[in-house]
């Protein structure tokens, strides 16, 4: 037993030594492939390492076997021993037949001469040995089975088809798509925000402007109280990351307040961009250029 134990422990220690020296090779990449391989050989080292410990046991116990019959030797006894002959074995397994013979519903094969159909060709004669009752029951379900999928999907459609399943699976992951695109567009700020041109985010930015910015802007953002936004001059910096900065927190000793509270992230970044896009758009009447000029 002491063997046993021995062979365990080195076993784990070998395997523990490994896997410490792969976790910090892994700290090492950055890559997710080679955590993968780890993984992987990790699995390996660690299903090795129980095969061998399970061979050192078998070979273990054969060897204590051999070393106790070598060492106080049992003589063969012929009166406890006695050999069967062909016959009375066959009886025997004719009264307990084992369990697979049960459960695969064969005969034995001394019972094989009775199970021979008339027909024979080429000297090669046929079984009459039908499939167990287990199997056929088995057989007969599937049948059943299909009937009931057929009628349930097809013929009564209670239930979706694959092809339904799938445009729902796509509609929930385009909305789930959505929602995360919705999360991550409100953590832009004026250090991140980037221009964008698309007709979307123009036109998402226009129907803020005119619900929020024509009373002091004008609906052509021509300029009334405040500025002219369609110009090449800006009192706070013209670039989308200035216009941005403004939106978000006015600018108080001017009377513009701060929309930080009132628009999202995403709409600020909206309307900053729909701003930018009115650049030379020449409205009528517009009021005269503040601030310093920008290409």
């Amino acid at each position: 037993m002491r063997y046993c134990i021995y062979i365990f422990s080195s076993l784990f220690f070998s395997f523990s030594a490994i896997a410490q020296e792969q976790q910090v090779q892994a700290h090492a990449e950055t890559s997710g492939s080679g955590n993968i391989y780890l993984n992987l050989l990790l699995l390996a080292v660690g299903l090795l390492a129980v095969i061998l410990l399970v061979v050192s046991l078998v070979l273990l116990n054969a060897f204590k076997r051999v070393s106790e019959e070598l060492q106080n030797p049992r003589p063969f006894s012929t009166e406890s021993k006695k050999m069967l002959e062909y016959e009375e074995w066959a009886a025997i397994r004719k009264t307990k037949p084992n369990i697979w013979t049960k459960i695969l519903g064969l005969k034995p094969v001394e019972e094989e001469k009775d199970l021979l159909m008339e027909h024979q060709f080429d000297g090669i004669s046929e079984l009459d040995n039908p499939t167990p009752a287990w199997f056929m029951w088995l057989f007969y379900g599937t049948i059943a089975i299909g009937v009931a999928y057929f009628s349930y999907y097809h013929i009564a459609e209670w239930g979706p088809l694959q092809e339904q399943e799938y445009i729902a699976e796509m509609d929930e992951a385009k909305a789930a798509k959505e929602a995360y695109l919705a999360t991550a567009a409100n953590k832009i700020d004026e250090n991140s925000v980037t221009e964008a041109k698309d007709a979307a985010t123009l036109a998402a930015g226009q129907a803020i402007f005119t619900s929020n910015c024509v009373a002091c802007h004008g609906d052509k953002a021509q300029g009334i109280v405040g500025p002219n936004l369609t110009d090449e001059y800006w009192l706070h910096g013209g670039k989308i990351n200035n216009v941005f900065k403004t939106i978000k927190y006015g600018v108080p000793e001017k009377g513009m307040i701060s929309w930080e509270k009132t628009l999202t992230p995403k709409q600020i970044s909206d309307v900053a961009n729909y701003i930018k896009s009115l650049k030379g758009s020449n409205p009528a009447n517009p009021k005269a250029p503040q601030g310093e000029k920008e290409g």
